[in-house]
């Protein structure tokens, strides 16, 4: 199974919110996925991250893929350790 790490939309419309999910590559962009690791909120100032980063460093090493958006996030987000 290909796994991927993406952003999945949640939110109202015209109010985006997003959930950072561990996820099968040929599920839909909301559809099933295999756990939520972190959330982003690009409406507040200055945007609010929050990623667990061993879980996402741990699905890396099992082979997980992450989404170039979510390689971006990764990049900006502070060690919690």
């Amino acid at each position: 199974m290909a796994v991927s790490i993406r952003l999945r939309r949640m939110g109202s419309s015209k109010r985006p919110a997003y959930r950072v999910v561990v996820a099968d590559s040929r599920s839909p962009r909301d559809g099933r996925f295999i756990e939520i690791i972190g959330h982003y909120n690009p409406l507040t100032e200055p945007p609010t991250v929050k990623i667990n980063r061993a879980k996402a460093e741990t699905w890396i090493k099992q082979g997980a893929q992450p989404s170039n958006t979510v390689k971006r996030l990764l990049a900006n987000v502070p060690d919690a350790g």
